[in-house]
Order: C-alpha cells, then sequence, then structure tokens
C-alpha cells in the first residue's frame, strides 16, 4: 500500500531539489526572469508539502488550509514564469485574486457550512486558473513555433488539469481524495500530481535551455561592440538572399559603407572616442532603414546593408537617406562633438552573380571606392554596362 506520509516527503526533497537547481539558473543567468519565478515555485511548494506533512497528524485543519495556500501559491508562480519566459507582464492582480478567493471559499466551506466536495472545488480552482491561462502561451507561442520544452510542459498542464477535474468528481461521487482522508485514493492522487509537477519543471527546464542555446547562437552572429549583426551572420543572409533571387529573378542590392577618416578619430581623439563613433554611426543609419533591410559591421569601420527585394534605384534612395542623416548630424556638431562622414558603394545582383555573394560584394566595393575616388562623403553606385571590350565589365555612377 502506498504511504501518504512518505509520498509528501518524496514530494518536498523532489521540490526543494528543484529549487536549488532553480536557484542555480537565476543566479547563473540574472537576465533570464522566468527562472525568478519558477524557483519560487519549487520553493513555496515545497512549504506547502512540508505544511501539509504536519497536516496530516495535526488535530487542527490550520496548517492543511495552510498548505493550500503554498500549493496554490507555486501553480500561480509557475504560470507567471511562463508568462515572463515570453516577455508577458505578470499578472500579479490575477493572480492574487485567484488566491484569495480560492482560500476564501475553502474557509467557508469549512468553517461556515462544512462541505468537503465544494471545499476542494475552491481549492482546484485556485491550482488549476493560472495554469490554464498560461495554457495558450505554452501551445501557441508568440513567435509561431512552440519548442519541445514548451509542448512537453503543455501537456503536462492539462494531464493536471485532467487530474484536478477526476479529484473534483471522484469528491463529489463520495471517493474522499482529500489530505484529511489519508487513504489510498489520496495517496495515488499525490503520486501523479508528484509525477506530473516534476515532469512539469522538466519541461521548463527545458525551454530555458532552448532559449540560452539561441542567446548564444545569436550572440555568435552579432557585432560585439555595435549590436547589429556580424561578417557570419551577413554572409549568411546574402547566400540565402542570392539563392532566393536565383529562383524568383527578383533582386535585392548592398550597400557598401566606410566612414571616413576613421583612422583619424582613432589616432586623435582615441579608441573609445572611435568606438562611440561606430555605435552612434549604427543608431543613426538604422533610423533610415526598412523593416527587413540588415545592417551588419563587417569589421572596423565597414558595414554593409542587405536590402531585400530592391532594385538599384530603390537601393539607390536608401543609401542617399543614410548619407543625409550622417550629413545632419555632422553639420548640428559643436565643441567636442565628433562629426561623422560616410562614403557609401552600392551594388544590385543579377544573374550574372548567380549564388556567389562575394561577387556582389566585389560590385559594391568597386562603387564604394569611386565614391571615395570623388571625395567621400557621398555614394555611388555600380551600374552593369554590355561589355564593349574583355575589359570593360561595369560602369560606376556618383552623386554630390
Amino acid at each position: 500500500m502506498l504511504n501518504v506520509p512518505t509520498l509528501w516527503t518524496v514530494f518536498v526533497v523532489n521540490f526543494l531539489a528543484l529549487g536549488v537547481i532553480w536557484a542555480y539558473v537565476t543566479r547563473s543567468y540574472p537576465n533570464f526572469a522566468a527562472a525568478r519565478f519558477w524557483m519560487a515555485s519549487a520553493f513555496v511548494g515545497s512549504g506547502g508539502a512540508v505544511i501539509a506533512l504536519i497536516g496530516l497528524s495535526a488535530m487542527s485543519p490550520v496548517p492543511l488550509l495552510i498548505a493550500g495556500a503554498g500549493i496554490i501559491g507555486a501553480s500561480c508562480f509557475a504560470a507567471m514564469g511562463i508568462e515572463r519566459f515570453y516577455d508577458r507582464p505578470v499578472s500579479w492582480r490575477f493572480m492574487v485574486a485567484t488566491g484569495v478567493l480560492s482560500l476564501s471559499g475553502v474557509v467557508l466551506f469549512k468553517f461556515g457550512f462544512d462541505h468537503m466536495p465544494l471545499r476542494m472545488l475552491c481549492y482546484t480552482l485556485g491550482q488549476s486558473l493560472p495554469l490554464l491561462c498560461s495554457l495558450d502561451l505554452l501551445l501557441s507561442p508568440p513567435e509561431g513555433r512552440a519548442s519541445p520544452g514548451a509542448r512537453l510542459s503543455g501537456i503536462v498542464i492539462i494531464a493536471m488539469l485532467a487530474t484536478f477535474c477526476v479529484r473534483v468528481v471522484g469528491n463529489l461521487l463520495d471517493y474522499d481524495f482529500s489530505a484529511v482522508a489519508g487513504g489510498q485514493n489520496h495517496a495515488i492522487m499525490v503520486l501523479g500530481l508528484l509525477f506530473l509537477s516534476m515532469t512539469l519543471n522538466f519541461g521548463f527546464l527545458l525551454m530555458a535551455i532552448d532559449r540560452l542555446r539561441n542567446e548564444v547562437a545569436d550572440l555568435a552572429l552579432l557585432d560585439d561592440l555595435t549590436g547589429v549583426a556580424n561578417r557570419r551572420h551577413l554572409l549568411q543572409r546574402l547566400t540565402e538572399e542570392c539563392a532566393r533571387s536565383g529562383r524568383s529573378g527578383v533582386p535585392f542590392s548592398l550597400l557598401v559603407i566606410d566612414l571616413d577618416g576613421f583612422k583619424t578619430i582613432n589616432d586623435t581623439h582615441g579608441h573609445a572616442a572611435g568606438d562611440a563613433c561606430l555605435k552612434h554611426f549604427t543608431l543613426m543609419a538604422q533610423t533610415r532603414l526598412r523593416p527587413g533591410d540588415m545592417l551588419a559591421r563587417t569589421g572596423g569601420d565597414e558595414f554593409c546593408v542587405v536590402l531585400p527585394s530592391s532594385s538599384l534605384c530603390e537601393a539607390a534612395t536608401i543609401a542617399r537617406r543614410v548619407l543625409e542623416v550622417c550629413r545632419q548630424d555632422a553639420a548640428s556638431c559643436s565643441g567636442r562633438d565628433i562629426p561623422i562622414a560616410i562614403s557609401i558603394g552600392v551594388a544590385e545582383w543579377d544573374r550574372g552573380i548567380g549564388e556567389f555573394p562575394d561577387r556582389l560584394m566585389a560590385n559594391a566595393d568597386h562603387a564604394l571606392y569611386a565614391a571615395k575616388k570623388s571625395g567621400k562623403n557621398d555614394f555611388a553606385v555600380y551600374d552593369p554596362a554590355p561589355p564593349l571590350s574583355p575589359e570593360v565589365v561595369g560602369t560606376v555612377r556618383t552623386f554630390a
């Protein structure tokens, strides 16, 4: 036969272990806010289980009421952790109201009108509602595709809700699943919920691992200084765009941008000032790009902008906008401000480039060189022309 006190002891030990694990995750990754709530859920749940264990041998119903508050609190914290995982605001008022109303119903049907099935119904609603409200986030996340950990957590929550329903229906049919009865029905229920709770936390851990792994992957594709894409990410994107244009025939364009006189800025004002200029340019350029355009830093003071589904004329318009915002910013500089000037080369994908992004980058570099040669602080467009001789591969137009 299953021993109820032993099962509650196992519940306590396992949830203390989970609390320690989440505490370690919280300390190691302080920006991962969901871990704090899941840590609180584990510790509050284990505290409630300790008091429930005491209440099994106590003559007073108060310990079991406090234990119920702890278990409801654990469900609320688990649901709030799911909300924070998906960057949703935490519904403190809803959670507190759910807990207070649930416990008020438990107290009412214990001391005002003693009715165990209704008491268990109120207690079950307090456990179920927070988890039920978070279920949609797990199975239909905002970014579209649920991770394996989220799917597992969602399935486990559905199983827990089904278990709660069985408990309510069982109590209504006089199969006593309450902690006061302490029989085999209660022991089976505790064992089932123990297994599901452990599995739910395992799902949360898988969600955390998947999130942290994606963050590490993102860091490998971002420039440390400016936060925009790095050269590796740029080459990946260019390869994808070349393949897409090769299939559809719709061209895209590339800007290659170089800060004029950047070495002089570093030599005169120091590398910290140079870094500040790079960050400032990044912010200015992003204000003139469209959603879907990708700004990347390819090294030193050189940047690239991928313009999907954009003709050479549209790319020239974007280049002019980026150039103008830098000119306006330089004109407003005063005192110790460092003006930023840029040169831009513009090139468009064509069938001759095919799936070789280095050819497109070479064309844009050719245009950039022309912009530099014509006096800097300007942009130039690489305009392919039919070869008149084997040496002529294209022309460059510069703009004042």
